[in-house]
């Protein structure tokens, strides 16, 4: 799909790595479900959501470290190769 870019390799070059892509109705939904994402594991976070021309809704993307502990403070770590990528 052209609306995100491709998946850089060193994203999800260990177990536990995620990349993950929402597209949601609108920014307060997207951004909701990020935080929920974030609450729970490290997460590189997008700061802003991006709409495509002739296509609905709105989309970012997010990285995970699932490696961290559940319900860990995931704010207090974020690995070195975890980014945070938004196409504009």
């Amino acid at each position: 799909m052209p609306y995100m870019d491709p998946i850089n390799e060193v994203h999800v070059s260990e177990p536990g790595l995620v990349v993950v892509d929402v597209a949601a109705a609108d920014d307060a939904t997207a951004l909701a479900f990020q935080q929920l994402l974030a609450d729970r594991w490290a997460t590189a976070t997008a700061e802003q959501t991006t709409r495509d021309a002739g296509e609905p809704g709105v989309r970012l993307r997010c990285y995970l470290d699932l490696r961290q502990p559940v319900g860990s403070d995931a704010s207090a770590h974020v690995p070195p190769q975890v980014f945070t990528e938004v196409r504009r």
